[in-house]
């Protein structure tokens, strides 16, 4: 891979075109120009780059980053390239390299980073400070979010004002959101096949709140969904395929950029490698050889064994470095072992048996290691509940499986319990006693407390109306004097009595009653009445009639609120009510009295999930005493089994049962029911209308400090 005098020339002639060109724009267009870049580490792995510029900035200039790979750029407006160079190299720092390229009278300053790192910025005088500092661990890994201001804990609450979407010119997706203030704290990250951007301590507006079906602008974001999470404002993007993001703020507007990958069939290039692209093309190059080509290229400290042999050809254009040192391990059946940042490389047997060897030596040492023994006072567990999970076993009830291999202790390590004192007193080696030290820390906590809150509501509307006639004529030979020809009164025998008409106990009317359909009463009523006598002077023909009727209207309503405090996952019970007893006969014949319930009760088993929403195994029963039988009582049973997840707080009508019992009689005589006008002499109407309706409320509240059930 040596480099030819003319090509060596001909990038030399280009570099001083570029930065002529450079020079030429910075005099014509900007007012302002970066005349040094310095780049120094700092203790605690921080790097400060210090950017001198001809006149002082009013404000920092805008940054934004992309994950893969690491970069983080800023845009300089008004502001030319005084250094005379487009290319900074950096060593020893997570910095690698600085390019500074100017457009017009902008000057974008792009950091290529060995990882994801977050930044700060400040002014000082005619210079930019910018510190980066790792994020962890993690974000090592490209797993931690990323930052792009802090909230300080006092500071006031913010909002976010507006989020839009927009379609840019090759197709990417941006998803714009407007911020009260540019300094809200903003969590960056990616989980599984979304990104999510946390607002730190910012509200939501009612009107935000939705899902945003983005498909029909032909960009990889699918969907954008917008919700609130505790005191923060949550934005969930959600792409599809092959894409990557970056993002930035400028000032109030905080902006999420997703393009499409396209990949090249043509390429060697696999999803899940993230190193800088190289081209290799070597032919009968030995294995060492390249491998040292690609720790030039890396940085990486690399120790090849010296079993390590043999011979190669390839050719790699544009794939990432990592990509291609694992085809060539993989090509010669080497492996890799990864202790900071030295890289070991040798044989996969070879490494395996090494391996096997630390182990068993470690396994022979921990085999004489002195044991010791140390007390833990458990304040919320139970100790025997931890012994049995240091044994192996569950805590609470919980299988775990693997059985006696999913042991905590070691071999030799033993537990007891103090039961009086709730103490357990393990015996094993010191790291295994630091390893129970931590899993009690994390299992010895107050368990959370949920209040459920059940209301079943029994509604009643009810209706009957019954209407009757009594219609007679007869003839009676008595010849007392008549009063009157027509008699008006209450009920037939009454009015019959009072006018010296009818006699006799129970009181007969002359000739009888030709229609006896009166109407039946209602709720233990007896119906009204209205009857008229009429007959000749002679009183020898007489006409009957009397007219009965009756209606009821009945509304009713019961409210039943069983509530009960329990601890996360553990069952609860609540009942009230009555025990009717009855008779049961045994085989023998002997006869023996035995208890049914009828009762009100809640049966609960709740869950409290990570974001706080409950849920909830749920058995509900409301029963009463029925209609009395030969066997015994009735049950009236009413009962919702059912598991249902709920908000914190939250109500949910989780059943519900409507019945209507509509009825219409008509009794009437053959034909003369019929007929017009009169038709309603010779028949009975009854009506009724009953409308139940039952509905069962949920209401779970996870408790706080000390709340109890009158809060």
């Amino acid at each position: 891979m040596k480099t030819s005098p003319l090509t060596l020339a001909a990038r030399l002639r280009t570099r001083l075109f570029v930065v002529l060109l450079g020079f030429i724009a910075s005099t014509a267009y900007a007012q302002n120009s970066i005349e040094s870049v310095n780049v120094s580490p700092q203790p605690g792995g921080k790097v400060v780059i210090r950017v001198g510029l001809k006149e002082a900035l009013t404000t920092a200039p805008a940054g934004f980053t992309v994950n893969n790979p690491p970069r983080l750029a800023f845009d300089f407006a008004n502001t030319g390239n005084a250094l005379g160079r487009t290319v900074q190299n950096v060593s020893d720092t997570d910095v690698r390299r600085i390019n500074i390229v100017q457009a017009g009278d902008r000057t974008r300053m792009v950091m290529e980073l060995s990882r994801a790192l977050n930044y700060e910025t400040q002014l000082d005088g005619k210079t930019l400070l910018i510190t980066l500092q790792s994020g962890g661990a993690a974000a090592a890994a490209g797993a931690a979010p990323t930052r792009f201001a802090e909230a300080a804990p006092s500071a006031q609450k913010h909002s976010l004002h507006n989020v839009d979407f927009r379609r840019g010119n090759a197709g990417e997706g941006r998803v714009i959101i407007d911020l009260s203030s540019s300094q809200i704290g903003i969590d960056l990250r990616k989980q599984g096949r979304s990104i999510i951007v946390d607002f730190q301590n910012a509200a939501l507006p009612a009107n935000l709140v939705k899902r945003y079906d983005v498909m029909d602008f032909a960009t990889p974001v699918q969907t954008i969904e917008t919700s609130t999470q505790g005191g923060n404002a949550r934005v969930v993007i959600t792409p599809t395929g092959n894409w990557e993001h970056s993002a930035y703020q400028a000032d109030n507007r905080f902006i999420v950029e997703v393009k499409r990958v396209v990949e090249d069939p043509n390429r060697l290039v696999r999803q899940g490698f993230a190193g800088e692209k190289l081209s290799l093309n070597f032919q009968n190059v030995e294995v060492r050889s390249v491998l040292q080509v690609l720790a030039d290229f890396t940085g990486l400290n690399i120790i090849t064994s010296d079993s390590v042999t043999g011979n190669l050809t390839l050719r790699l254009k544009d794939v990432p470095w990592d990509q291609a040192l694992d085809i060539i391990l993989r090509s010669k059946g080497l492996d890799l072992r990864k202790d900071g940042n030295v890289v070991w490389i040798a044989p996969r047997d070879e490494l395996a048996t090494r391996e096997k060897l630390a182990l068993e030596s470690r396994s022979q040492i921990s085999d004489l290691e002195p044991t010791q023994t140390e007390s833990f006072q458990l304040n919320y567990q139970k100790a025997a509940d931890v012994q049995t999970l240091l044994n192996g076993g569950g805590v609470g009830g919980a299988v775990v499986a693997g059985g006696a291999s999913s042991r905590i202790l070691s071999k030799r390590g033993s537990a007891a319990v103090d039961a009086r004192s709730n103490q357990l007193f393990v015996q094993d080696v010191a790291s295994k006693l630091e390893e129970v030290r931590r899993l009690i820390r994390t299992l010895d906590i107050p368990v959370r407390q949920v209040m459920i809150e059940s209301r079943i509501v029994e509604a009643s509307d009810t209706f009957g109306r019954n209407l009757g006639v009594k219609l007679g004529y007869g003839e009676d030979n008595r010849t007392a004097p008549v009063r009157n020809n027509l008699i008006l009164g209450a009920d037939l025998n009454t009015t019959g009595q009072l006018n010296n008409v009818v006699t006799g106990t129970p009181a007969l009317i002359p000739g009888g009653l030709q229609v006896n359909m009166p109407a039946t009463g209602l709720n233990g009523i007896n119906p009204g009445a209205f009857s008229a006598m009429l007959f000749n002077q002679s009183r020898s023909r007489l006409l009957s009639l009397e007219l009965t009727a009756l209606q009821a209207d009945g509304k009713g309503k019961i409210i039943s609120s069983p509530r009960i405090i329990t601890a996360n996952q553990n069952e609860a019970t609540i009942e009230q009510g009555t025990e009717i007893p009855y008779q049961q006969a045994s085989s023998s014949g002997a006869t023996s009295v035995s208890f049914k319930k009828a009762t009100l009760s809640l049966k609960v088993k709740p869950q409290i999930t990570p974001d706080d929403n409950v849920i909830m195994k749920l058995n509900i029963n409301k029963d009463s005493r029925g209609a009395d039988t030969t066997a015994g009582p009735a049950i009236e049973t009413k009962q919702v089994t059912t598991e249902v997840l709920v908000e914190n707080g939250g109500t949910l009508v989780i059943g519900g049962i409507y019945t209507q019992d509509e009825r219409s009689t008509t009794t009437k005589i053959p034909v003369l029911g019929e007929l017009p006008y009169v038709g309603f002499l010779f028949k009975q109407n009854s009506k009724s209308d009953e409308r139940r309706e039952l509905l069962v409320f949920i209401t779970p509240k996870i408790l706080k400090d000390n709340l109890n059930l009158r809060q």
